[in-house]
């Protein structure tokens, strides 16, 4: 087992001048945010923290890899390869929320902020994707959950659920929504702490109870939580609610309820693909024995 020692090359390289570039841009990004001081709405809280959170961990990341830390980590607990490949497309989707985001609430022909902020969050995107790929298409890096299909639905899942859960909108005395709201919160740290258990191998081994059938039954309800509010969100969202002839995308609470009832559709899809992948045990996909 190597000891942790200080490795420049693991700046020097591409993948380091990748991490920095990301770093920089990111900060960079955060910065022109936080001066520009726009209204705190959800989804703008949301892209503040993507922001400030990513270079975040893309500098923990460099630090643990420039020290050999991972391979310590590698031995005690996780597969360290497959963590950054899964760190990295979470980000590139992040990333690409908060510019769709700016691009949709944030700019028009007179916004220079609006048009900066949503250049510098593209920029951002381009290169957690760059890492992305990179890793994805290295021989040489192992892929054992979160770099292949269960893990990535998986993180599909709670990335969609975030986006739910920052859009909820109009619920406001209508007990059915409250439900639908309830249907979209418990999933998501569920959805969180399988992706959790199946990264860190030794936690794994350690459980109680078998993660792989605690993840067919918490996938069966969680479809039909989301059944139910597949159901509920449009009936009571936009029933006797016909979208406004004036309707900005930025500011109208039709088009925020309608991307809640998009989502929801999505996210159904997406766990009823997990459910019957795992229940027939193909595509890298565990059944519970």
């Amino acid at each position: 087992m190597e000891k942790p020692k200080f490795t420049p090359s693991a700046l020097t390289s591409s993948r380091g001048a990748l991490h920095m570039a990301q770093i920089l841009v990111c900060v960079v990004t955060f910065v022109v945010g936080y001066i520009w001081g726009h209204p705190s709405h959800t989804y703008w809280i949301y892209s503040m923290v993507v922001w400030g959170l990513c270079p975040v961990i893309s500098l923990v990341i460099t630090i643990v890899e420039m020290f050999l830390i991972h391979k310590l980590i590698l031995v005690f607990c996780m597969d360290w390869d497959d963590f950054t490949t899964g760190m990295a497309m979470m980000s590139s989707l992040c990333m690409f929320s908060c510019t769709v985001i700016c691009a949709n609430f944030y700019i028009c022909w007179k916004c220079i902020w609006g048009w900066m902020i949503t250049i510098l969050s593209a920029v951002c995107c381009v290169l957690y994707c760059v890492e992305m790929f990179k890793d994805k298409c290295d021989a040489a890096r192992s892929a054992t959950y979160v770099a292949v299909l269960p893990g990535f639905i998986k993180i599909l899942q709670a990335f969609v659920g975030c986006i739910i859960l920052i859009s909820l909108i109009g619920y406001v005395g209508k007990p059915a929504l409250l439900w639908c709201i309830v249907a979209y919160a418990i999933p998501l740290p569920l959805t969180l702490l399988i992706i959790i258990t199946n990264i860190l191998t030794k936690l794994r081994k350690c459980l109680p109870f078998n993660i792989d059938c605690f993840s067919m039954i918490f996938l069966f309800i969680s479809v039909l939580l989301y059944v139910s509010a597949a159901i509920l969100w449009p009936i009571y969202s936009f029933r006797g609610n016909p979208r406004p002839k004036d309707c900005p995308g930025n500011s109208c609470v039709w088009s925020i309820q309608f991307v809640v009832a998009f989502m929801t559709y999505v996210n159904l899809g997406l766990y009823i693909i997990d459910l019957v992948f795992t229940c027939c045990g193909i595509c890298g996909f565990k059944r519970s024995e």
